[in-house]
C-alpha cells in the first residue's frame, strides 16, 4: 500500500492517478470528493467506481434537500423546516413556537460540517443561540448558509449502513455510536468516541423496517435519476413511533467502520465492485458475516473536541495490537524524527474482536490501557470513554 501526494479535493488529479496505476476500482472514503463529483468524473473516465454521484451524494451534502427528499417519499423522519440564509428571524420564531407547543428541537446547519454541525440545545434560549451561531456567527462556515430544525427524537440512536450497488440495499450488522465526548453522554458532540456491533438496540422486527427504509430510499433516488452506488449509511432513531430517519451519510461512519469491516466475512473488494458494476447479486449472492461483536475505543487528545495540542508521543501501540483479538486503526497521527505523534484531535480507534461483546470490550480497554500520548514527565495527555457499549451491556444483562 503507497499513499500519493494528491489532495482528495483534487478530481481531476485522482482520476489521472486511478488511470496511471491502472487500477480495478476506485474506493472512496471521505465525504467531500463525493460531493465534488469523485464518481461522475471515474464513470467518465471509464473507471469503475464505489461511492454515489453527487446528484446522489447531495443527501449528506444538503440536510435541507434530505428532509424535503424523506417528506417527498414518506419516508420515516422528525417533523422539520428548513430556512435559507437572510431568514434568520423566521428562525428563531419558528424555535420559539415549537418550545410554546412543548416540542424541543434540534438545530442543524444544512451542508458538510465533518459531522460537528448538529446542536443539542437544553432550552429554548440555547437553541435560539444555536441558530444564532449557525446563521449568523458562520462557525460553521458555508454549511450553514441553510439550516435544519426539527423536532428532538426520543430513542436510541443506530447506524444502520448498507452496499448499495443502484437497485437493491444490502444492510450491514447495526452499530451503536457514542457522540457525546465524556461518560455517560455528557459534554459536546463528537465525531464519535467508539462503537460495537452488532447493537442489539435493533431487534429482528426493527431491522425488517428499517432494510425497508433503506431499500425504499435506494429505489426513490433511482425514481429521481440519482442513482445511488457506495455506502448508505442512515442514522436511525428508534422511538417508541418505529425507527425515525434523522439523516443519511453517503460513505462509511467513522468509527462504526473499525467494527463493521471486521465483522465482515465477504471480500469486501467483491462487494465494493459489485456494487460499482450495478449488480451486487452476480459478483457476491449474499453479504456474509462473522458471528461474534467488535468494539472500538477512540483515544483522543486531551481537550477534543476544543483545542488541543499535536506532537504529542505515541507509546505502546505495538503491546496494544499483541492483545489477542485486537487492531489499532490509525486516524490522526503522523510520522516524526523521533517516532510516531500524534496530529489530531481522534488519534486512534483501538478495535477488539471476540466471540461475545463483552469480551470485545474487554479485550479493546485492555489494549487501550497499554497506550500512551504523555511526553517525559506529563501525565493525562489521552482522552477515552469508559462506557463504550454500556447500553447494549445493560439490555443483554437483562435478557
Amino acid at each position: 500500500m503507497t499513499n500519493l501526494a494528491v489532495s482528495d479535493s483534487d478530481v481531476a488529479g485522482l482520476v489521472k492517478a486511478a488511470q496511471e496505476k491502472q487500477v480495478a476500482l476506485v474506493f472512496v472514503g471521505p465525504e467531500a470528493p463525493l460531493c465534488a463529483g469523485l464518481a461522475d468524473a471515474c464513470a467518465a473516465a471509464g473507471l469503475p467506481c464505489f461511492g454515489p454521484t453527487k446528484m446522489a451524494a447531495e443527501l449528506e451534502a444538503s440536510k435541507a434537500f434530505s428532509k424535503d427528499f424523506f417528506a417527498k417519499y414518506n419516508l420515516p423522519t422528525a417533523a422539520y423546516r428548513n430556512f435559507k440564509s437572510g431568514e434568520h428571524e423566521a428562525a428563531l420564531k419558528y424555535v420559539e413556537d415549537e418550545y410554546a407547543a412543548g416540542r424541543e428541537v434540534v438545530v442543524k446547519a444544512s451542508g458538510l460540517a465533518a459531522g460537528k454541525g448538529v446542536l443539542m440545545p437544553q432550552s429554548v434560549e440555547e437553541a435560539k443561540a444555536g441558530v444564532k451561531e449557525v446563521m449568523v456567527d458562520k462557525v460553521f462556515g458555508a454549511a450553514g448558509d441553510e439550516l435544519v430544525v426539527e423536532q428532538l427524537l426520543i430513542g436510541e440512536e443506530c447506524s444502520c449502513m448498507a452496499f448499495a450497488d443502484g437497485q437493491i440495499a444490502a444492510m450491514m450488522a447495526p452499530a451503536q455510536d457514542h457522540k457525546r465526548v465524556d461518560d455517560n453522554d455528557q459534554g459536546p458532540n463528537t465525531g464519535g468516541m467508539g462503537a460495537y456491533a452488532p447493537a442489539p438496540c435493533l431487534t429482528p422486527e426493527l431491522k425488517v423496517q428499517v432494510e425497508e427504509v433503506l431499500q425504499r430510499t435506494v429505489e426513490a433516488l433511482a425514481k429521481e435519476g440519482r442513482k445511488y452506488v457506495g455506502v448508505l449509511y442512515g442514522g436511525f432513531m428508534l422511538t417508541k413511533d418505529g425507527p425515525m430517519l434523522l439523516e443519511y451519510n453517503c460513505r462509511f461512519g467513522d468509527p462504526e467502520t473499525q467494527v463493521l469491516l471486521p465483522l465482515l466475512e465477504s471480500d469486501l473488494f467483491e462487494v465494493a465492485l459489485g456494487c460499482a458494476e450495478g449488480n451486487l447479486k452476480a459478483r457476491v449472492p449474499e453479504v456474509q458475516w462473522k458471528s461474534g461483536a467488535a468494539a472500538t475505543v477512540v483515544c483522543a487528545a486531551k481537550g477534543y473536541p476544543g483545542s488541543y495540542p499535536k506532537g504529542l508521543p505515541l507509546s505502546g501501540l505495538e503491546a496494544a495490537n499483541a492483545v489477542e483479538g485486537v487492531k489499532v486503526y490509525h486516524a490522526g497521527t503522523k510520522a516524526a524524527e523521533g517516532g510516531l505523534v500524534t496530529s489530531g484531535g481522534r488519534v486512534l480507534a483501538v478495535t477488539g474482536l471476540s466471540t461475545s461483546l463483552k469480551d470485545a470490550l474487554h479485550r479493546s480497554y485492555e489494549a487501550v490501557s497499554k497506550i500512551s500520548f504523555d511526553p517525559p514527565g506529563a501525565t493525562g495527555s489521552m482522552h477515552f470513554r469508559k462506557d463504550i457499549g454500556h447500553r447494549a451491556l445493560k439490555r443483554l444483562e437483562a435478557a
